[in-house]
């Protein structure tokens, strides 16, 4: 167990993480299916802290109770899946937290080298949600994982040969597209709780702005927004983007030109002053935003209220 202090235990292979669940030995080194049922000694709850130098994307079935997402309840319940990026530092798992039912898909980096994929799944941003914002499946979409996880175990359960690692990839890359739409789903259905967000963040940076210390906290992050609403960076500009067709970072800086041209249009501060009001460390970089989002310069604008 992980002493106060100590470092993050590392689990590296696909082939210790078996053991730490008391699976048998993986077919394949790089790439694992396996369903919780068959778990015999599951380790990792002895567990402080630790990282894992591999994908893991699992479905957790017969959740207890209600899934809760904001003030609501939601009926996709039927499974929750969850993505995690290689190296993410992870908590001590519960024992009440340890699937009795469900599926893991493990894939080694190694496993999709030299492959589009190495790349293009780094662009997939619900690697990087936390697990209260994992996808809430509803039972015909458990099915279409469940059958493209099977997939991939029965190409691994067969003999190896020169196309089986395209035609698990290319069933990986089907369940990421999946995942890409169930998700977008999720913020459909959930749109009345994701309208609250929206709401708050615009509160936020309001009152950010309107705050004398700004000048000396700078502009607002990315970061800095999604703590103050308790949502993960990547999952706060996913949900905006179906909604609102903008990121966090285009939210926010729509704010600082709106903010930016009540500053011009009605007092008589001088552009650097007003840079310096919204926390810009240079006022050419506030120029050149500001230009960037209206295609005139802040004294131009200025000047059409003469």
């Amino acid at each position: 167990m992980n002493k106060k202090g100590e470092k993050p235990y590392i689990i590296q292979s696909i082939s210790e993480m078996h053991q730490h669940l008391g699976l048998p030995k993986p077919k394949h080194p790089m790439i694992s299916v396996f369903w919780y049922e068959d778990i015999t000694n599951y380790q990792l709850t002895s567990l402080n802290q630790f990282v894992m130098g591999f994908y893991c994307i699992a479905i957790k079935r017969n959740y207890a109770g209600k899934l809760r997402y904001g003030q609501r309840y939601y009926d996709y319940d039927e499974g929750v899946m969850a993505f995690i990026s290689p190296n993410q530092l992870l908590s001590h798992i519960q024992d009440s937290d340890v699937p009795i039912e469900g599926v893991c898909l493990l894939i080694h980096p190694h496993f999709l080298a030299g492959h589009s994929l190495i790349a293009s799944i780094k662009k997939y941003g619900f690697f990087s949600y936390e697990m209260s914002e994992a996808l809430h499946l509803s039972e015909e979409e458990d099915k279409i994982f469940e059958q493209i996880l099977s997939n991939i175990k029965r190409e691994l359960y067969n003999n190896i040969d020169q196309f089986s690692r395209d035609v698990i990839i290319a069933q990986i890359e089907l369940l990421l597209h999946y995942s890409n739409r169930f998700y977008n789903r999720q913020f459909i259905t959930r749109k009345i709780a994701n309208d609250e967000i929206v709401i708050r963040l615009e509160n936020l940076l309001d009152e950010y702005f309107n705050d004398e210390e700004t000048i000396t906290k700078g502009i607002p992050t990315v970061q800095f927004v999604a703590k103050e609403l308790n949502i993960s960076p990547d999952y706060l500009s996913d949900m905006l983007k179906s909604i609102t067709g903008q990121t966090t970072q285009q939210h926010i800086h729509n704010k600082v030109i709106e903010k930016g041209k009540e500053l011009l249009s009605t007092t008589s501060l001088s552009v650097s002053e007003i840079a310096y009001q919204l926390g810009f460390e240079y006022p050419s970089s506030f120029n050149k935003l500001f230009k960037s989002k209206t295609r005139i310069a802040p004294l131009e604008f200025r000047a059409s209220f003469n």
